[in-house]
């Protein structure tokens, strides 16, 4: 797999990354979670689990990994399997997030996962912790969801220490959630510090059902910034796992166009991302390597025209796609 510059910056990312968030804590939101971890919560058979993926990642040629204060050990496995594999500092692009505390104390059920917190104590707690699990191998450290509400683009506190960390080498990006992630690029792209745009990189959500920030992405990536795409399977809504009643109908049109095109929906689903000119990494979600393999198989589907006229009513409104994703149980 090839690496390709991560706009602007002088880093380089595969097509195709690993993101950590159902490899590093017991309870996530993607559909069958509980099974690909075959309930097995203990922290080493956990670690081992992530190891194994990572391996797979590593082999199928992925070279960007995406983890997360919030996300459980995610940091901590990424960084013992960067040390146990001898993993060069120059050979990945590692990206992690700041701004929410994991608070399910390892458990799948808790009546809070994650606690957010955009303040600049946070921000100082959190850049220390994940300097010290992933040491010169962090390269991209960006806002975890990123929210007009939440005030972080227009803390000057917060956004000065940005920008030194940002004038120290460090490529600093943001990640945004929910039906306004537009607006909140568009915000970040108004940000300057020196001179020059404080942010490299966004993080997003973009798939076959919700499409509402392809605008803004397309404007951040004229901007220079890198632009990676997360859930991209919609949390397993976009894969075969999606029983519900009320997907029915889109699931046959998934089964019969990925069999017509000798593929699977996942790896359908991931090219149609892969197919947009914006986008520099996509984030496989797997727990599993036979899922991280699939997932894969994107890189062989020949996106067209055809294809995407015959997805194209997929779409959902983003106010239905985040009510639907709100109402996802942890597994």
């Amino acid at each position: 797999m090839q690496c390709y510059p991560f706009g602007k910056s002088g880093i380089k990312t595969t097509r195709l990354g690993l993101g950590l968030a159902a490899l590093g804590r017991p309870g996530y939101i993607n559909l069958g979670h509980a099974d690909d971890l075959d309930r097995d919560y203990d922290v080493a058979a956990m670690q081992a689990g992530a190891f194994a993926v990572l391996d797979a990642a590593w082999d199928a040629g992925i070279r960007y990994f995406d983890a997360a204060r919030s996300y459980g050990r995610a940091e901590e496995f990424l960084a013992n399997w960067l040390t146990a594999r001898k993993i060069d500092v120059n050979a990945v692009a590692v990206g992690s997030k700041w701004g929410y505390t994991y608070t399910a104390e390892w458990q799948v059920s808790a009546e809070k996962h994650e606690v957010k917190d955009h303040s600049l104590p946070m921000l100082q707690r959190q850049i220390g912790e994940s300097h010290t699990l992933l040491g010169n191998h962090l390269d991209l450290y960006q806002i975890h969801s990123a929210t007009l509400d939440s005030g972080v683009m227009d803390n000057q506190d917060v956004l000065s220490r940005l920008a030194a960390l940002r004038n120290d080498g460090l490529l600093i990006g943001f990640s945004v959630s929910g039906a306004n992630q537009a607006a909140t690029i568009e915000k970040a792209l108004s940000i300057r510090f020196d001179g020059e745009l404080l942010f490299g990189g966004v993080q997003a959500t973009f798939n076959l059902l919700e499409r509402s920030a392809e605008s803004a992405l397309h404007a951040a990536n004229d901007a220079g910034l890198g632009v990676i795409v997360k859930e991209a399977l919609s949390n397993g809504r976009l894969t075969p796992r999606n029983d519900m009643p009320e997907f029915a109908e889109q699931r046959a049109l998934l089964d019969r166009i990925s069999a017509e095109n000798g593929t699977t929906i996942d790896a359908l689903a991931i090219a149609f991302v892969l197919s947009q000119p914006w986008v520099s990494v996509v984030l496989s979600g797997a727990a599993t390597v036979a899922h991280l393999q699939s997932n894969v198989c994107a890189l062989d589907v020949a996106w067209s025209a055809e294809l995407d006229a015959q997805l194209a009513d997929l779409t959902e409104t983003a106010e239905a796609y985040w009510q639907t994703r709100s109402n996802l149980a942890w597994n």
